[in-house]
């Protein structure tokens, strides 16, 4: 089997989704930093992997290439325990995933995007207080769900937990006060102490 390689920007949730599933699955990998401050996404060499200019690209073998971190995760849970058999809770996850991507990450992390990473939140302050109220919408449903649920999905660890896991435990970075939900703040722990677990700072290299 060709080692997969994963084209990679440190301090981006979607990548760390990514680098956090492979290392619970024990499936060795190649990391390659893209700097999208620097704007590497940008580059004939980079469109050719990804058309549409964004980290994560992983590379499943030469020139086979799957873009969409949620589509990765996936892909690379496909017939382990992070990705249920049954057909019903194999669409919860779905659900899960498909609402990070919609109503949660689009607030969450762009403001800690904004904030944390470009440095600039005088600059894009109006911005971000625009996010704030959809933000902690998300956050709200979250924190109703895990009060009467260990997991997002069949009482289980899964990629569902992993997609959310990713910018909701760093929501302090971009101005969200987690104190407020302490059902979110145990799943986190919980999350955190799952084999094999690694920090969004961890390379793995």
């Amino acid at each position: 089997m060709e080692l997969l390689r994963l084209y990679d920007f440190l301090p981006s949730g979607n990548g760390y989704k990514i680098r956090l599933l492979l290392t619970q699955l024990g499936m060795p990998f190649e990391r390659v930093e893209v700097n999208i401050l620097k704007r590497e996404t940008r580059t004939p060499e980079f469109l050719s992997k990804n058309p549409n200019g964004r980290i994560p690209v992983l590379e499943i073998e030469p020139e086979k290439y799957l873009a969409e971190s949620n589509a990765i995760l996936v892909y690379l849970s496909e017939g382990t325990e992070f990705l249920p058999y049954d057909r019903f809770l194999r669409a919860q996850v779905l659900q899960w995933l498909f609402f990070e991507q919609y109503s949660h990450q689009p607030f969450i992390a762009r403001s800690r995007f904004w904030i944390s990473i470009l440095g600039k939140a005088k600059e894009y302050s109006e911005a971000i207080e625009e996010k704030r109220e959809p933000g902690y919408t998300a956050l709200n449903l979250m924190e109703k769900h895990l009060t009467s649920h260990t997991f997002l999905v069949g009482e289980r660890y899964t990629i569902a937990d992993i997609g959310l896991f990713a910018y909701t435990h760093v929501a302090d970075e971009g101005g969200f006060d987690l104190t407020k939900f302490p059902a979110i703040k145990a799943w986190i722990e919980r999350v955190k102490a799952q084999p094999r677990y690694i920090s969004i700072k961890d390379t793995q290299e």
